[in-house]
């Protein structure tokens, strides 16, 4: 690795870093200053604080690294071209290509990085996040989808409710089909199911079942029935961050169980998991483009650089926010969601190279 390599790389690395450290603390102190009266309502200890605030770091820093990454790049390259550094490497003979050799070497790293912690790290920092979120700061926001809930456990089943109450783990409105080929073998309804902890057991109100058997049909009423089911009411209705807060192996089994279940959240979930591959690769999009537009002096120096990096910024987590939301609001493919913002700023960053000064 040659000096030019080394030396920016290490402007590329540190500069980063530095960028984290600047944001990170302030958008710790804010959140501070806007949830401190919850924390002293529940009597919170600094360790349990602090503890929630070492998750926000690496929940907030991996949601917003791109565009940190993004600005520190347009920041340091900027400050080369100002002290005109860059005409001096070009003009030694070194190529535009050549010059953005360490540059696509240090976004190698730092996506790297990037795809490691969001594999395996900042998925168990965001349980813990949220966790504590919805138990302390939005306690009473709804983060499961509780109503007109259509499940199927295994190939022949499938359960039915209209809603369900997650404090008192009771779903009203339950039923229950069991298939044998093509053909209903037996329905079971009940006005409400209840999981009574303590004995381990289901209870039914007002159970009422029709088995078909040899083509005869069989009716069964009970005022109150305790049995056991081979499922978990909270599995019927799962948090909506679920997917969040699993490692890249236990994501895929859970998103395959989800399929085979038929839940209605199965696009938000697809979305997560392909928003882990998407997310270290805007690393290197958002630093082509970075340098591509920042190398060469322009007239309001830095200044405008900074202006214009923190427009495509805003322009880069406007695409992927709304992309979100149209899945979550409706049937639009996740994929497509989760890779459109980069494919938008390839065309960009092909157009910027193409048009750079050599």
């Amino acid at each position: 690795m040659k000096l030019l390599d080394r030396y920016i790389m290490l402007k590329y690395i540190s500069t980063f870093v530095v960028m984290l450290g600047m944001f990170i603390p302030i958008s710790v102190l804010v959140d501070l200053s806007q949830n401190i009266d919850k924390f002293k309502q529940y009597e919170l200890t600094t360790r349990e604080i602090l503890s929630h605030y070492y998750d926000f770091i690496w929940v907030f820093g991996y949601m917003l690294f791109p565009i940190f990454l993004f600005l520190s790049v347009i920041w340091f390259t900027s400050k080369l071209a100002s002290n005109t550094e860059v005409i001096a490497i070009l003009s030694s003979g070194i190529s535009f290509y050549r010059y953005l050799r360490p540059f696509i070497l240090s976004a190698a790293f730092v996506a790297s990085l990037a795809f490691v912690s969001s594999m395996f790290w900042v998925p168990n920092a965001n349980e813990r996040f949220n966790d504590f979120k919805y138990t302390y700061v939005n306690k009473n926001r709804k983060v499961r989808q509780t109503d007109n809930i259509y499940k199927q456990i295994g190939d022949n089943d499938f359960i039915y409710l209209s809603n369900y109450n997650a404090n008192r783990q009771i779903g009203y409105k339950f039923s229950w089909e069991h298939f044998e080929g093509d053909k209903l073998a037996y329905k079971l309804k009940a006005q409400n199911i209840r999981w009574i902890e303590k004995d381990s057991i289901y209870r039914l109100s007002n159970y009422f079942q029709r088995s078909f058997v040899d083509e005869s049909e069989i009716i069964r009423n009970e005022v109150r029935l305790d049995t056991i089911f081979p499922f978990q009411l909270d599995d019927l209705v799962p948090i909506t961050y679920k997917a969040q807060t699993l490692n890249f192996f236990e994501l895929n089994s859970f998103i395959k169980l989800e399929k085979e279940n038929g839940s209605p959240l199965i696009n938000s979930h697809l979305l997560v998991r392909h928003k882990r591959w998407s997310l270290p690769v805007s690393a290197f999009i958002l630093t082509l483009i970075a340098v591509a537009f920042a190398s060469f002096k322009k007239r309001g120096g830095m200044g405008i650089n900074l202006a214009m990096g923190i427009i495509l910024a805003f322009i880069y987590v406007f695409f992927d926010r709304i992309f979100e939301v149209m899945v979550e609001k409706s049937n639009f493919t996740p994929w497509i969601a989760a890779w459109t913002p980069n494919m938008i700023f390839s065309i960009i960053s092909i157009y910027l190279l193409r048009h750079a000064k050599r």
